[in-house]
């Protein structure tokens, strides 16, 4: 069998395929249908300084080999989380990853020094308003980007910071240069685009938030392009992400230049998506005499060259 493990910012994972934020909760309900010690890690439930309750509903719609979500980082808060699901998480032997959002700098900040230290990672989501900048995501403009990453890393002098950059961007490498500026361990891509269905019997938007985060196994191909972009534009670890199904789709992310994967929306339709995943990445590295996986990473070679 080949050896699955790699390590990424000094962290050691089993396997290189993650739960996505946001599509495996804090991994208790999935732990019910197969032990989730077998992955590699877990990155959260986006996680804010206090409790929201979220948008209002409906919040999911089905696009074609899409789905559209607007929940509105509904969590417990990061006191909660802490008190009730972090030992758990640790006992299940998987690395953890603390996903963080805020409304502010501050929150940023702040949130970050509470986790400096409990958690093995932490993956800055920089696609929520910043409500002093007029509502604009903190993840759009390359200033903005280093800005949020450096306020995050100087709270977090004990723990790896991974940046989630945001597809809905005018040049994926320039933001992720930002965040590399800005003092992030890795980065982490691609985070939903930007997207709307419509009933057109009502003529309205099915999602109340009238416009929702894409994902699914659709945007497959521009994720792998922004992660190709993105690794060859920083030299620091690249985690990627995006319409992942099958384990083939886990390793073109890594021969793209991925050092590890996440997987999310498969995990609606699938329960067991994970480990089929991690098992077909084996067989497939038998087959073709890879010893070790992440010797995959980076080894693109473009037509032409």
């Amino acid at each position: 069998m080949a050896d699955l493990s790699v390590n990424i910012c000094g962290v050691q994972f089993k396997n290189p395929v993650l739960a996505a934020s946001g599509t495996f909760g804090f991994g208790r309900e999935y732990d019910t249908v197969y032990d989730i010690s077998a992955l590699g890690g877990i990155s959260s439930k986006g996680l804010t300084l206090e409790e929201r309750l979220g948008n209002p509903v409906p919040r999911i719609a089905e696009g074609r080999s899409v789905i559209l979500n607007a929940v509105g980082l509904q969590n417990p808060g990061v006191e909660e989380f802490i008190r009730k699901d972090l030992e758990w998480l640790k006992s299940k032997r998987v690395v953890v990853i603390a996903n963080v959002a805020g409304r502010t700098l501050e929150d940023y900040g702040a949130i970050c020094k509470r986790l400096n230290g409990l958690v093995d990672m932490v993956e800055l989501n920089i696609s929520c308003p910043n409500v002093k900048s007029g509502g604009m995501a903190f993840g759009i403009q390359p200033q903005s980007v280093q800005c949020v990453t450096q306020e995050a890393k100087r709270n977090l002098p004990d723990t790896p910071l991974i940046v989630k950059l945001s597809p809905n961007v005018e040049s994926i490498a320039v933001n992720a240069r930002a965040a590399e500026a800005g003092g992030a361990d890795c980065i982490s891509l691609i985070n939903t685009l930007t997207g709307m269905v419509i009933d057109i019997e009502r003529r309205r938007p099915l999602i109340a938030n009238n416009t929702g985060g894409v994902s699914g196994a659709g945007i497959k191909p521009i994720a792998v392009r922004m992660v190709y972009e993105a690794s060859q534009a920083v030299h620091i670890p690249v985690i990627g992400m995006g319409g992942i199904q099958t384990a083939e789709d886990a390793i073109e992310f890594m021969i793209a230049g991925a050092a590890a994967v996440q997987v999310g929306t498969a995990n609606f339709t699938d329960t067991m998506a994970m480990p089929k995943i991690i098992a077909g990445m084996n067989r497939w590295c038998d087959a073709h005499g890879i010893e070790k996986i992440s010797s995959l990473t980076g080894t693109l070679t473009l037509n032409g060259k």
